[in-house]
C-alpha cells in the first residue's frame, strides 16, 4: 500500500450512494478508531422522502459497517435538507 493509514475521512459527495462511498474509502483508508465526518444530501438520495427519514436510513448503513456516529447537525437554515454526522469507525472494545 503506497498510502498509511488516516485518522479522519471527510465525505461531502452528491451521490445517491454517498453512505457506500464512505464506507469503502474507510474500509481501505481509515485507521481502527479513527474519525470521520459526513455530509449527507437528502434530496441528492431522494428528492420525495423525507428528510429526517433519509438521514437516519443513512446512519442505520454506517452503523452497520461499524460506525459509530456521536452527533449530527442540520445545516438549516443555510442549507436545506442537508445534514452533517460526524463520529468515529472501529471503536475497539478494552477488557
Amino acid at each position: 500500500m503506497f498510502l498509511s493509514m488516516v485518522d479522519v475521512i471527510f465525505s461531502d459527495v452528491a451521490q445517491p450512494d454517498q453512505a457506500r462511498i464512505v464506507i469503502i474509502n474507510a474500509q481501505h483508508f481509515l485507521r481502527t478508531g479513527g474519525y470521520f465526518i459526513v455530509t449527507i444530501k437528502a434530496s441528492c438520495i431522494d428528492s420525495t422522502a423525507e428528510p429526517n427519514l433519509i438521514f437516519a436510513k443513512e446512519i442505520q448503513k454506517l452503523q452497520k459497517e461499524f460506525f459509530r456516529p456521536f452527533e449530527q447537525i442540520t445545516l438549516e437554515p443555510y442549507e436545506r435538507d442537508h445534514a452533517i454526522v460526524l463520529g468515529r469507525y472501529r471503536i475497539q472494545k478494552f477488557a
